[in-house]
């Protein structure tokens, strides 16, 4: 589905987005790390017709700068940049892992620009054990003059990021994302987020994998002490767009259909 690349400033950076068209009610994607609103093409593909999809290249991914830092506020800021930037008074938010997150954050603190949220595997309590899952990629390699270069520094772990390797404009290359600009991001998306998914009162959907990030007794107490809230559950991981991306569109169809 061919979709438009625009960009707006915000704070002295560049924020890019992918506008999917349509004229109806307004879907705002939100990726999770490592990702970008490229991510969500197939579900642009299989949205019901008439449906308006705009997914955000959230700040340090794919086309939009890289940020100062990766605060909860920061990303939730950049939000409300977007929804004004669009002159949207309030949209249906959708996010992945990361964009789950900040999605019912987002709806918590600005419930009045928020039709609905839909949450795929994003937790409402993470990392309290102070482990990082994305640790690892600190060591990756960022960039260097030439795709081939980049990719031997990589080593065992060019088999997954390789793919990901863009060209710039200067002829240089690198990943989407810088790997320590990631392991901060996901520091600080840590914690217990319990009042903030509680907090907002719009209908919202859970979509959880059912081998993803969040806990089958986790995932079952979200829906239960959220008034409005459905579970809908994929067989498949933690990137449910990706793997399962019939079951992912018709549960969101459903519920959009359902508002």
């Amino acid at each position: 589905m061919n979709a438009t690349r625009h960009s707006f400033a915000i704070a002295g950076r560049t924020l890019s987005y992918l506008d999917f068209g349509g004229t109806g009610r307004t879907l705002v994607a939100l990726h999770g790390h490592m990702s970008d609103g490229a991510s969500f093409a197939d579900l642009a593909s299989n949205l019901t017709p008439g449906r308006r999809l705009i997914a955000l290249d959230q700040r340090g991914h794919g086309h939009s700068d890289r940020a100062d830092e990766y605060s909860r506020e920061g990303y939730l800021a950049d939000l409300l940049a977007l929804l004004d930037h669009l002159g949207l008074d309030r949209a249906v938010l959708l996010g992945h892992s990361l964009g789950g997150i900040n999605a019912y954050q987002f709806a918590a603190r600005h419930p009045e620009r928020v039709d609905a949220i839909i949450d795929v595997d994003g937790a409402v309590s993470l990392g309290l054990d102070g482990h990082n899952p994305l640790g690892f990629v600190a060591t990756l390699p960022y960039e260097a003059p030439a795709r081939d270069e980049l990719v031997a520094a990589m080593g065992p772990m060019a088999a997954h990021f390789a793919p990901l390797i863009r060209e710039r404009a200067d002829g240089s290359w690198s990943l989407p994302f810088h790997p320590l600009d990631i392991v901060e991001s996901e520091d600080k998306v840590h914690g217990d987020h319990w009042a903030d998914w509680l907090a907002s009162t719009c209908p919202a959907l859970l979509i959880r994998g059912a081998h993803g990030a969040i806990p089958r007794e986790q995932a079952e107490s979200m829906v239960a002490r959220r008034p409005g809230t459905t579970l809908v559950e994929l067989d498949t991981d933690h990137f449910v767009y990706a793997n399962d991306p019939a079951g992912f569109a018709k549960a969101v169809n459903e519920f959009l259909n359902s508002l």
